[in-house]
């Protein structure tokens, strides 16, 4: 049965990693997936990895069964954003799931011991550009984004908001200081866009947190295969279709809005839905 037939999503950021593998689970419950990012075929934004592109990821949502539709975005630019939301207007006039996962800041990051572009280096130790990239590409695309879908989703009265982030104990430190500022924010989005939609607006339209594990994902594999990091914590990973796992069982639950504003993990919701990795 697929859950998702006649439903349209918009999952950002889905050339690769976490969104990519939520972008195939829509597809595969037979979801229309709008599958956006700047990696395009002859211009990827990291060379040198497998499954990069937007196209790749729409082939693949077509390939489980949905259908795939490539949509190149650049999400810290506020002209192309709207052009999707027109360009999804035009073409279905419905909206049911946005899941915002683009980011940036990894663009020029590399794990050379030592090095002081390294991801969880201390803080005066990165480059500021890190910074402005993750609160340009990662916290403001995703108000922004959401700002764009808004209308269709309030034209229907119905919908799902998923903002992939990351849980975060306050009281809890373990470096890559720049991430984890940047992931509270996206985390306080999420209450603050689900109180305003909801409690203040009145429409039933649900905004959630889904808090991603540690993922094998194209480039998370490729320092596996240069042996930075040991062979058997592998076993500590998630396949990048689980969390597309939680945002289905998410997008079909009807009770959906009991979760509204709340941040989940992943693992929390297989135990709660019943799905497994």
């Amino acid at each position: 049965m697929q859950a998702m037939k006649g439903k349209v999503a918009v999952v950002t950021g889905a050339s690769r990693g976490a969104g990519r593998g939520i972008a195939s689970v829509l597809g595969e419950a037979g979801a229309t997936v709008y599958v956006t990012g700047r990696s395009v075929r002859g211009n990827l934004t990291k060379p040198g990895l497998s499954g990069t592109t937007i196209e790749d990821t729409a082939d693949l949502v077509t390939a489980q069964r949905g259908i795939g539709i490539p949509v190149r975005v650049d999400h810290t630019v506020d002209a192309e954003i709207e052009s999707l939301f027109e360009q999804v207007k035009r073409e279905h006039g419905r909206l049911d799931v946005l899941v915002n996962n683009a980011w940036g800041g990894y663009e020029d990051y590399t794990h050379h011991g030592g090095d002081a572009a390294v991801f969880d280096a201390v803080f005066w130790e990165q480059p500021i550009e890190r910074w402005d990239k993750m609160w340009q590409a990662g916290v403001r695309a995703t108000l922004a984004t959401t700002k764009a879908a808004l209308p269709l989703m309030f034209a229907q009265r119905e919908g799902i908001i998923v903002n992939t982030t990351l849980e975060i104990d306050p009281t809890f430190y373990d470096a890559a200081l720049y991430y984890r500022t940047a992931k509270l924010a996206i985390n306080y989005l999420t209450f603050g866009m689900a109180h305003d939609i909801y409690q203040r607006g009145g429409y039933p339209i649900a905004v959630i947190g889904l808090a991603l594990g540690w993922m094998r994902t194209e480039a998370v594999m490729e320092n596996f295969r240069q042996g930075l990091h040991p062979a058997e914590d592998l076993a500590q990973t998630d396949s990048i279709e689980f969390g597309g796992r939680a945002v289905l069982a998410l997008a079909t639950d009807p009770n959906v809005l009991q979760k509204t504003g709340k941040i989940f993990r992943v693992r929390d919701l297989a135990e709660e839905y019943g799905f497994e990795d």
